[in-house]
């Protein structure tokens, strides 16, 4: 994080802390690096001395202020004090060492697919905790997304308020950043957790492109493309592109959750980590993705598996071949087509098709084909021993009885 001596006007100690350079300045105060007596870093914000007799911004500074106090988890920045009573209020949160994301790609470019599904990932599970604790941020962009050593944090809850407020601070005037705000905050409509993820797919999208999904412009031609226009994601990886529409749906009833968000992209994550992202063409994952949200290549190894088990290693192309004159066994050769091109080949005495999953079959169960059926089709049933025992025993009693009276013949 870029870092700027104090100026003069700057102060030098806010409550406890010592201040010893600027981290940066926005439209409600500046932020400092400083320090408390035991060497903790923190980053110290100063409402403007312009602003610090408005008691609309003084409000805002304090919902800030609430939105950290409620938020648990290390998805932000932990507050360390605050005072907003002080002339000048402030609060003081845990310094995060890293640049924004902003800036990274800025400086070094587009980001791979592997270190945005993490970071989203990240993201996404540290806005379940901000969601839970009945806040939404409303304006989560790049520069508000810091990439610490441990995860990316998120700051900067300035504009934040509670789910189901209202956008507008004045009649007609939508807070936020353009380019990065979800349109129901553009038209005035209440904002709900939904309205983060949108803003969080404008930041994924801009972290694989540089650029945000609806391009440059003023103010207003923003505003407009962000209601009106569709979001521009060429340049976004494949296996990222359906995820990230998803998100910026205009209906915020149709983006995921970001539970499902979290879960979604921490498995992307895994596998473009593993180098599995470009198994199938980029055509099929995007249509498979948009249309199940599931890993392909997981549903079809099962069923493979299924049906290998259920035909005996034979795949659903070879079943149909399977007639009575091809298998070992058979009784009644199957019926050819009569023509005058139908005259009789010799038929190879290997297998017929050495590499098929049948072949490779026998091959693991030591060469021992499978059991003998009948030319019907259907295996031979084996014969009851109960029943061949009682055969037995009949078929002793009558040759008895027949030697018996054989005997007595001749004696008479």
């Amino acid at each position: 994080m870029a870092m700027m001596r104090l100026r003069r006007e700057d102060p030098r100690v806010v409550g406890s802390f010592r201040l010893h350079r600027r981290l940066g300045a926005g439209g409600m105060g500046v932020v400092y690096l400083g320090s408390d007596r035991r060497g903790q870093r923190v980053a110290l914000k100063v409402i403007r001395p312009d602003l610090a007799e408005d008691q609309e911004f003084r409000s805002r500074f304090a919902r800030e202020v609430s939105a950290a106090r409620r938020i648990r988890g290390g998805c932000t920045a932990r507050l360390v004090a605050a005072d907003l009573e002080a002339e000048r209020p402030w609060f003081a949160t845990q310094y995060v060492p890293g640049p924004s994301l902003h800036d990274k790609v800025a400086e070094e470019g587009p980001l791979t697919a592997a270190q945005i599904a993490a970071i989203g990932a990240a993201l996404s599970e540290g806005l379940v905790a901000v969601h839970e604790a009945g806040v939404v941020h409303r304006d989560l962009k790049p520069s508000n997304i810091l990439l610490s050593p441990k995860g990316p944090r998120i700051i900067d809850f300035g504009i934040a308020w509670a789910t189901g407020a209202s956008t507008l601070t004045h009649v007609g005037t939508a807070v936020g950043s353009p380019g990065f705000l979800a349109p129901e905050q553009v038209r005035g409509a209440a904002v709900t957790p939904a309205t983060d993820v949108f803003s969080l797919g404008a930041t994924l999208a801009y972290a694989a492109m540089g650029d945000s999904p609806f391009g440059h412009g003023s103010s207003e031609v923003m505003l407009y493309r962000v209601v009106h226009e569709e979001p521009h994601l060429v340049g976004v990886p494949d296996a990222l592109a359906p995820l990230v529409r998803a998100c910026l749906a205009k209906d915020p009833e149709e983006r995921p959750s970001t539970l499902q968000l979290s879960m979604r992209l921490k498995e992307i994550a895994a596998r473009e980590a593993q180098g599995l992202g470009d198994v199938r063409p980029p055509a099929q994952r995007a249509r498979v993705e948009r249309t199940t949200g599931r890993l392909p290549e997981r549903a079809a190894g099962y069923a493979g598996q299924d049906t290998e088990r259920r035909t005996g290693g034979r795949t659903p192309a070879e079943r149909p071949a399977d007639r009575a004159g091809d298998r070992p066994g058979g009784t009644t050769p199957a019926p050819r087509p009569q023509g005058p091109h139908s005259g009789s080949r010799p038929r190879p005495s290997g297998p017929r098709n050495p590499g098929s999953t049948a072949g490779r079959t026998g091959s693991r169960t030591g060469g021992r084909t499978g059991p003998r059926t009948t030319g019907t089709g259907r295996r031979p049933s084996r014969p009851d021993p109960k029943l061949l025992r009682q055969r037995l025993i009949v078929f002793v009693v009558v040759t008895l009885l027949v030697a018996l009276g054989i005997a007595l013949a001749q004696k008479l």
